[in-house]
């Protein structure tokens, strides 16, 4: 594998599972070390991972001999060898690790990445792969349904499509139906040249809520573009904590200023760095993931 690899990050319990992009072999090499950490919550995985693999040597396990090392960005932001295993060996070494907590992960695991989620994410991905990110119309309600159809497309009936019912999610509830459409053009026409434009722009179309689902993952991507655009700036969301994230947008529409705090330190200039992007949409997904 190349240099320049996908990679992804998958969350168990909140706990990160690094993973990086095979093209050569068409599959994901998943970090042993973040296994272990998911399923026995180790202090120390690194040193369970090297016990286990010892003793999986010593029992003349076939496994250890499909390990391979990959380099994968820690988080000193550094990137290291790691022991990586393929997707389809994840089975086999989570069976032998000795942990009530196994199946439970390997029921995650599986069922998964065969999650309209996962596919959705797959999809996020190609986005940058493909360049199709540079056709989308900046911060429009067009440009967010461009996004929406692309993620969504083949998942979705109502991909791309602007909703027609009125929805609410816990206590917070969206636009009105019948109202929506003058709603989203008076958002278009919002000025977006600075940050505190841009956000207030955000805060309106989360309010407004077009989609019947996956308005958070969409919106998060709109965003990023607008801001690419506007001020060479972008969110490197892997900053930002889930909770803190949350805490922020249910309170933006009366309070935006947690959110303008959160976004404005987890600026970066890096807007055309791959593994941001990538890494983006990781955090993006996870967001959304029920606890």
């Amino acid at each position: 594998m190349g240099e320049e690899r996908k990679i992804s990050i998958r969350f168990y319990k909140d706990r990160e599972v690094r993973a990086v992009w095979d093209d050569e072999n068409n599959k994901w090499w998943f970090s042993a070390v973040d296994i272990m950490g998911a399923i026995t919550e180790s202090p120390n995985p690194r040193k369970y991972w090297s016990v286990l693999k010892t003793r999986l040597k010593k029992a003349n396990s076939e496994l250890t001999t499909r390990c391979s090392q990959l380099k994968l960005t820690s988080s000193d932001g550094k990137k290291y060898s790691t022991d990586c295993f393929a997707q389809n060996d994840i089975i086999e070494l989570v069976k032998a690790i000795p942990s009530k907590n196994s199946l439970l992960f390997l029921d995650w695991f599986t069922y998964s990445a065969n999650t309209i989620d996962a596919k959705s994410r797959d999809k996020a991905y190609t986005l940058w792969e493909s360049g199709l990110m540079e056709s989308v119309e900046i911060g429009t309600t067009r440009g967010l349904q461009q996004i929406h159809a692309y993620l969504f497309g083949g998942l979705y009936e109502f991909a791309g499509q602007i909703r027609n019912v009125t929805i609410s999610k816990g206590n917070t509830f969206f636009c009105r139906a019948e109202y929506l459409h003058g709603v989203l053009k008076d958002i278009d026409r919002m000025p977006d040249d600075t940050f505190d434009e841009i956000v207030a722009k955000y805060v309106e179309m989360n309010m407004a809520h077009p989609f019947m689902e996956g308005n958070g993952r969409s919106t998060r991507l709109w965003l990023d573009l607008l801001m690419k655009n506007r001020i060479g700036r972008c969110v490197d969301w892997s900053r930002i904590a889930k909770q803190d994230y949350l805490n922020a947008m249910i309170v933006s529409a009366t309070d935006p200023s947690r959110l303008h705090q959160l976004l404005h330190n987890a600026l970066t200039d890096r807007i055309d760095d791959r593994e941001i992007f990538l890494k983006g949409i990781d955090y993006s997904y996870y967001y959304e993931q029920e606890d």
